[in-house]
C-alpha cells in the first residue's frame, strides 16, 4: 500500500461544443445520465476511495456547475471551485490550483464519464514511483484519443494524441483519470494555455520520468457527442435497471423493449420504447420512442422519435417525426413535422 490519497482536482473547463444545443445553456459535465448529472458519477467514484477534498478548476458557464454540483457535503467530502479568467488547459488548471495541492492527488478530466474504482490505481502509482499514472481502456477507435504502449512492467514507453491511422500502435487508450505528484506542477508554466496529455506527458516522459499505464477498473465513456451521450445513458440503464422494476411509475398500455429507464414524476401511456431513456417529469402518449433519450421535462404527444435526444421542455405536437437529431431545450415541434438531421421539412 501507498500513501493515503485524499484530494482530486476535476478539470471543468470545456465548452463541449460538439454537444451543442445541449451545452449551448449548461456545461456539459452537468448533462443528465439516468437521474444524476454526468459528473456526480466520477465524484461518487473519488468518495468511495477516500477523496476527501475536491478543487473544481471551471471555466464555462462555471455558476451553473457550482450550483448543481454542490459543496459536496451529502458525500462528506468538500468541493471548492477554482475559477478561470481565460482557458487554461487541463495541465494550466493544475498549475492555477498548485499552491492549494497535496503531495499526490488525483486529477480527471470532469468531461468524461466515470463509474470506476480507484484504489488500486493510487497503490500501483506509488509502488512504481512514477510521476504520473495514467489510467487506459481499451477503445474501439484509437484515432479519437491519445493511446500508450507499455512495457512489462505497465510503464508507458510510448504515447501519442489523436494518432492517424497509419500511426495506430496500441487500442489502449488515455481515459482521463491520473494520479499525479505535485512536484510536476514546476514543469507547467503558468497563467498558459497548456495541456496534460499533449504538453506535460511529453516534457515528462522525455527527460526519463516514469509515466504509469493503469487499467481503468469499472465503467467509462467518453462524453463528447450526442450519441456519447445517449450511449451512456443506455449503458447505465442496462446496468442499474435491467429488471424494469419501477415501482408507482407508470407504463400504462406500453410495450417496452431493454433498456429502458423511466424518470420520477414521468409517465409513458399507449406506446411503443426500444432502447429508451425517458427523465424526470415528462409524459410521453401514444408515441414511438426508439434508441432516444428524453430530457427532462417534455412533453410527447402522438409521435415518433428516433436516433435522438430531446433536451429539457421540449414540446412535440400529433403527427411529428423526429430522426437523427438533437433539440435544444425548449424546443417546439408543431404538429405533423418532420425532422431529420436537425433539419425541419
Amino acid at each position: 500500500m501507498g500513501i493515503k490519497v485524499k484530494q482530486a482536482v476535476i478539470m471543468v473547463g470545456g465548452k463541449g461544443t460538439r454537444l451543442m444545443p445541449l451545452t449551448k445553456y449548461k456545461p456539459k459535465p452537468v448533462l443528465p445520465v439516468l437521474d444524476k448529472p454526468c459528473l456526480r458519477y466520477l465524484i461518487e467514484s473519488l468518495a468511495e476511495a477516500g477523496i476527501e477534498n475536491i478543487i473544481m478548476a471551471c471555466g464555462y458557464r462555471s455558476s451553473i456547475l457550482a450550483d448543481v454540483i454542490g459543496d459536496g457535503s451529502d458525500l462528506d467530502l468538500n468541493i471548492e471551485y477554482s475559477y478561470e479568467d481565460k482557458p487554461l488547459g487541463t495541465a494550466g488548471a493544475i498549475k492555477q490550483a498548485e499552491n492549494r495541492l497535496d503531495e499526490v492527488f488525483i486529477a480527471a478530466n470532469g468531461d468524461v464519464f466515470a463509474d470506476i474504482s480507484i484504489e488500486d490505481q493510487t497503490d500501483v502509482h506509488c509502488l512504481t514511483g512514477a510521476s504520473v499514472t495514467m489510467s487506459l481502456t481499451s477503445v474501439g477507435n484509437p484515432c479519437e484519443f491519445g493511446i500508450a504502449r507499455l512495457d512489462d512492467s505497465g510503464r508507458i514507453l510510448e504515447f501519442k494524441e489523436k494518432p492517424k491511422q497509419e500511426e495506430v500502435f496500441s487500442d489502449l487508450a488515455n481515459a482521463g483519470v491520473y494520479v499525479v505528484n505535485r512536484s510536476v506542477a514546476a514543469d507547467i508554466p503558468p497563467d498558459t494555455f497548456y495541456d496534460l496529455s499533449k504538453d506535460l506527458i511529453p516534457k515528462l516522459m522525455d527527460r526519463g520520468d516514469r509515466i504509469q499505464g493503469f487499467m481503468l477498473k469499472g465503467l467509462w465513456r467518453d462524453v463528447g457527442r450526442p450519441s456519447d451521450l445517449l450511449g451512456v445513458n443506455l449503458a447505465m440503464a442496462t446496468k442499474l435497471y435491467d429488471d424494469l422494476s419501477w415501482g408507482g411509475k407508470s407504463t400504462e398500455s406500453t410495450e417496452i423493449k431493454k433498456p429502458f429507464f423511466l424518470g420520477t414524476g414521468s409517465s409513458i401511456t399507449g406506446s411503443e420504447a426500444t432502447a429508451a431513456v425517458v427523465l424526470d417529469g415528462c409524459s410521453v402518449r401514444e408515441s414511438r420512442i426508439t434508441n432516444s433519450l428524453i430530457m427532462r421535462g417534455c412533453d410527447i404527444n402522438s409521435a415518433r422519435v428516433e436516433n435522438s435526444i430531446i433536451g429539457e421542455g421540449c414540446r412535440i405536437y400529433p403527427g411529428a417525426e423526429i430522426t437523427n437529431s438533437v433539440l435544444g431545450d425548449g424546443t417546439v415541434i408543431k404538429a405533423d413535422s418532420k425532422m431529420a438531421e436537425n433539419k425541419v421539412f
